[in-house]
């Protein structure tokens, strides 16, 4: 299963996705910030989000976050995850999302 994310984005990330458009940023940082630690790998336990990561959530641009997950994030941030916090939060992805190389299943994790 791939890995992630958006958001999901890591130190290695933000480097490489330094030059892309600026549309994001913010709520880029502000999910490494305040999500980081419930989306990255080992895969278990899943554990629920802070308050402060679901308002990160609640207000990011996601389809812009995806644009900007490359094979380097998929390595640190594990995607089921992410499919977790964004499910726990109340902004689920829909089977069939395309984030990054990943493809949100139809029977999310």
């Amino acid at each position: 299963m791939a890995k992630i994310l958006l958001g999901f984005i890591i130190i290695l990330a933000a480097v490489a996705v330094a030059t892309m458009a600026e549309g994001c940023d913010k709520d880029r940082e502000d999910m490494i910030r305040e999500c980081k630690k419930y989306e990255m790998f080992p895969a278990t336990p899943k554990i629920d989000p802070s308050p402060a990561c679901c308002a990160v959530w609640k207000r990011a641009d996601i389809p812009c976050l995806c644009k900007r997950v490359t094979k380097e994030v998929e390595k640190e941030w594990c995607m089921e995850k992410v499919i977790y916090v964004a499910k726990y939060c109340g902004k689920p992805f829909n089977p069939g999302y395309k984030c990054g190389s990943y493809t949100v299943p139809s029977v999310a994790q």
